[in-house]
Parts: C-alpha cells; structure tokens; sequence
C-alpha cells in the first residue's frame, strides 16, 4: 500500500494554545481511518490541515499533487446566492454539464422537445447515462430533489447533505469526512456506509456514530493531549488497547509523581552554585514536572442532577392530530404516558418528529385532539439546533444565568464553578468566552444546562451530534439511571438500542405506530416481513392462500454454482493469510498490518457473498 497523504510533524495553536505539536501521521491507500479524542482535542483541526484548508504553523502536510482530495467540513460554506445545481455539477466536468442540463429542463412541466432530444443524444454520446443515474441515486438518498433551490434558504441539515452529496459524485482520491452522519435518517446512514466501503476506498472520518465506526473503519488513530495512538482494528479493539495503554500511563504518572517528590526535596537544598551535572538534574526536573501537570487525572463526568419529583399524571395525548399546508403530520395519536418510559421516536427526515416533541411539550398546539400534562412533570428538553450563547459572555455566567448552586442527586449542593468542572470545564475555559469553545464543548454545555432543570421527563433531540465517545459513554451511564420518562430522537442506532424499548414510528403518511422492541429488534421485523413479503400468493378458486416459492432462472442458478466455488476459494485464502500472519516478525508493524487488512477486506466479501448465497439459497428450499 502506498501513502497517499501525510502530515510530517505538525504542530498548529489555536487562542496561544496549542492543540498539538511534532504529530505525524499517514493515511495509506484502502485504509477507513476514523480519528477518536474527546471535544476540544483538535480532531476537526487536523481534518482541516490534512484536507489542506489553511496551513499549519509548525510542519507540512505531504501528498502527490494528483491527489483529489474531498473534505466534508462539519458545518459546510457555501458562495453567495448559489442554487443546489450550481453548486453539486463540476463546470470543469463535461459530463456532468449535461446532466445538470437534463436534470433542469425535466423539472420543466412543458419542457423543450428540441432540446431534450438534443441532450438525450449528448448523454449517450459521453457515456453519460449510467453517471445520471448514480448522481441521481445520491441525490435521492439525500433528500434532494429541487435542484434550483438557492441554497441560502435551506437549513444547516440540507446543507450539510448536499455537501456529502456533492462528494460523494465526484468519488475522490481520499474522503476526509467530519461527522458525516450527522442530520442523516438512519435509512441514508446504512446506504452510505455500504457506499463507503465498496471498492478501496480510502477514507479519514470522525464521527461518535459507533455502529457507523465500527461497520466503516478499520483503523482507530487517537488524540490525546496533542499526540497520536494508532490502533489496527475496529472500536472494541481500540477500547481494549486504550484501556491497556492508559493502565500503563497511570503506572508511570505515579512514578513521576514519587521521582518528583524526591527531586523537589534536593531542589530545595541545593547549593548555589550549579556545576553542569546539576544544570542537567535541574533540567530533567523541570521536564519531569511539566509531563506531570499535563496529565488529567482520568477526569470522567459525572452526571447525577436530581430529579424533580414525578406524580401519578404524567403526559397524555388524546386523538391529537396535526396538518401543515393541507398535509397530514400527525393523524389521530392516542398515547398516555408512564413512569420510566423510554421511548425511541424513529423515522425519516421531514416525518414530524420535531413536530410531535413540540406538542409534547407545549410548544405547539394540535390542530385536533388534547394534550394534558401532569402537575408534576418537569420537561428537559436538548433541541437539535443547540442554544444561542452569546459568543462574547463567560462560559461561566451563562451557568450562573441558571443558578449560582445546584443540588446534585445525593443532596449534595455545588456551585456553578463545581458543576463546569464535573462537566470537564477547566477553570480557564469556565473564565473564557463562549466563542473559545468547541462545536462539542457548546453541545456539552447545553446539555449540562438542561439537566440543571432536575427534569423528570426528558426529551433529547439527535444529543449525539458534535459530542464526543467518551462524553457519550457517560451520557449513557446517566440516562441509563435516569428514572423519570426518556424520548430520544437520534440517528444513533448504538444509543437507540441501548436506551429504548419502546418505539414511536414516525411513517411518513400522519401514522404513529407503537412498537414494543428496540431499534435493531424493529429492523430484524421488518426484514422478515419483507422476506415473508418475497414468497409468491397465489389464490386458488376457493380464495385460500397458498404459498409458492420462487424458482431460480438459469443465469441464478448459474451465479449460485459460482458462488459456492468462490466462497471455498476466499474460505482458503484467509486461513493462509491467517497463518501467515502468525509467523510474521511482531517487530514487522507495516507487513502485519497489510495483511490485517487484506484478511478484514477478504472477511467483507466473504460475508457479502455468503448474504448473496442465503438469498439465492432460499428460493431453491
């Protein structure tokens, strides 16, 4: 495998503080990279500086100059008064001049015959028409049909998918992605991550969508406190290695600490004069308690915000229905809320979710039906647009715009300062301005606000967005012990499973349906029905129901012979490869990890042909 980009000891500083220094790192051909850290580590900026969007202050970033490289920017620019045509087609692409053409003069209702004939001939001339239909897939699964649409309308959602669309049809060199599943329905999220990893595709992503991580990479590179950890494997590998590594690190701090102590005590009593062997005791001391102060102790946050007490009456809706411009979002919605519900809200974009949590909480009235709320019941409500902060106020006063104390679950009260830190906001950045912070530092920050209410009914809306794993991963241990009623709204089937065991179904037509199950329980349903849904009926004179399998055709049957060949042949090579791996040199990183890899890539055909096989299977039993 050949290195396709490299960043040659980078440093850059944001504010006079650096992010990081001396990093290097290379992304090598086929690798799915995904770059892990918590918020505020500087993932985004080195995304930036290997996508080449400004230049580091320290190093350089190395790579061949016919090298396309697409950047998914987290919150995607775009120039002035453009439509979605002019900014998705490629002036300098021939043939996607045709297609934006022919995309436009069909949207026409009385289009010019003359001139469609004209383009049909030109789409054929340039090969054009299997391109069409890709770009038309793409656009499609994104949610993009209006293509004259000026896109200074639209909302940070869309515009965030027609960036991803715009990359995704022009296929380059190296996908430099930050957080591409943000604003996706779950639907797009599992077409893309088939998309991403057919082919050979070389990819660097961050993103907390952990079943997204897991089912797209097979590279975990960490950052942490301005260095780089790269582990050869998926998620859980990393947990496990990280999990080694920091064991190892807190071994060695209390070394330091103890080495430290004792060299202090000789720095106290040292005479004056400093010979050279002392010149370099002192600076060995000096070096020795810098590393110290840079560790963090393994801060975690701890969530445990009392609850507000909760009554019998809690939340019911009673035939509530809700139509926009003639079209029916919500049709007659009966549901009387329970202590400790906890209930996934699923469903397409532009489905009413955001709608049906509005009326929930009274935001929106219904056009029909009533909503009745109990006493008792305290909303939490984490909206997926965030909070406007003012950039210019402390980080600190917009907590204590809230409250100056807060009382904690084991009736401990904390100041405001005590909560930032319990959330990982450092005194400096709790006396810093709002507009020194993160995209996950603002989202944590909103999130720790919401929870200074002492909810009993929370509500969050796509929480996983812009936060970091391991803010994550604690937010999951609280909601997990979040007695009150929970409704999540997130594109994060990881989150989705763990958390709910109840599902709203947004279908897209007015229709709530209420499934018992997680989300992955609700997939597996669907898929059998769709399955079920695959065996012919048949009715006979008696109108009873008799079902027919499927026959295989000759070229079916054909492609099921070869299937049964190939699969021997792939089974052998990764148990070579397998072996081989065993006999390598442990010094030899580079050759275990190619042959790591080629064994991953061998697993993922595998697994393809063996679904292909099933199907193809079925049909003869």
């Amino acid at each position: 495998m050949s290195t396709l980009i490299a960043a040659e000891n980078l440093g850059h500083a944001y504010n006079d503080e650096w992010l990081f220094k001396n990093l290097t790192l290379g992304i090598q051909t086929g690798q799915r990279v995904a770059l892990v850290g918590i918020n505020g580590a500087g993932k985004s900026t080195l995304l930036k500086l290997l996508a080449e969007r400004f230049n580091p202050l320290e190093g350089k970033i190395v790579k061949n100059k016919s090298v396309r490289i697409g950047f998914l920017d987290q919150e995607p620019s775009f120039p002035a008064g453009y439509s979605i045509s002019d900014f998705i087609f490629s002036l300098e692409n021939k043939q996607q001049q045709l297609i934006k053409e022919y995309e436009e003069i069909i949207e026409d209702p009385n289009p010019d015959e003359k001139t469609l004939n004209r383009l049909y001939e030109e789409l054929s001339e340039h090969n054009a028409w299997e391109y069409e239909h890709e770009i038309k897939t793409i656009l499609s699964r994104m949610g993009i049909n209006h293509l004259q649409q000026k896109i200074d309308t639209l909302s940070g959602g869309q515009k965030k998918r027609i960036a991803l669309a715009k990359l995704l049809i022009e296929d380059p060199d190296i996908y430099v992605l930050d957080e591409p599943t943000n604003h996706l329905d779950i639907d797009t999220i599992e077409w893309l991550e088939k998309l991403l990893t057919s082919g050979n595709k070389t990819i660097l992503l961050v993103t907390h969508d952990r079943y997204f991580l897991d089912n797209v990479c097979n590279t975990i590179v960490e950052l942490d406190r301005g260095k780089i950890y790269n582990y050869s494997g998926n998620y859980a590998y990393f947990l496990e290695k990280k999990s080694e590594r920091e064991a190892a690190d807190e071994s060695t701090f209390h070394k330091n600490k103890n080495l430290l102590k004792k060299e202090l005590e000789w720095m106290r009593r040292m005479p004056q004069a400093r010979g050279t062997k002392s010149q370099a005791r002192i600076d060995a001391f000096y070096d020795l308690d810098n590393k110290t102060k840079q560790r963090s102790d393994n801060q975690n946050i701890t969530l445990n915000v009392k609850m507000s007490r909760q009554g019998n009456k809690i939340l019911e809706l009673d035939h509530v229905g809700q139509t926009f411009d003639d079209k029916k979002i919500i049709n007659d919605f009966t549901y009387t809320f329970k202590r400790a519900d906890r209930i996934g809200l699923a469903g397409k974009n532009g489905t009413g979710k955001s709608t049906l949590l509005n009326i929930i909480t009274g935001y929106l009235t219904p056009g029909k039906g009533k909503v009745s709320t109990g006493e008792t019941t305290v909303y939490g409500y984490y909206k997926q647009g965030g909070l406007a902060f003012n950039e210019k106020e402390r980080v600190i006063d917009i907590v204590k715009s809230e409250a100056e104390y807060i009382k904690m679950a084991d009736g401990q009260t904390i100041s405001a300062s005590q909560l930032l830190t319990l959330f990982l906001f450092p005194p400096k950045k709790q006396h810093g301005m709002v507009e020194k912070l993160s995209g996950g530092e603002k989202k944590r920050l909103h999130l720790m606000k919401v929870l200074m209410l002492n909810p009993n009914f929370l509500i969050l809306d796509e929480p996983t967005n812009d936060l970091d794993i391991d803010t994550l991963n604690v937010l999951e241990e609280f909601l997990e012990n979040f007695p009150g009623v929970l409704i999540l709204v997130s594109h994060d089937r990881y989150l989705l499973d763990k958390m709910s065991d109840q599902l709203f179904i947004m279908e897209g037509n007015g229709e709530v349906n209420i499934y018992n199950g997680n989300y992955s329980e609700y997939r597996l349903s669907l898929d059998a029905a769709k399955e079920k849904n695959d065996i012919k009926v048949v009715k006979n004179k008696s109108t009873t129901e008799t079902a027919v399998p499927k026959k295989l055709t000759y070229a079916e049957q054909k492609e099921l012979d070869e299937l049964e060949t190939k699969i021997a042949i792939i089974e052998k090579e990764i148990d070579d490869l397998t072996a081989s791996l065993l006999a390598i040199d442990s010094s030899n990183y580079q050759e275990i990890q190619n042959v790591s890899l080629t064994i991953e890539t061998l697993n993922k055909t595998m697994e393809h042909t063996m679904e292909r096989w099933v199907e193809l299977s079925d049909k003869v039993n």
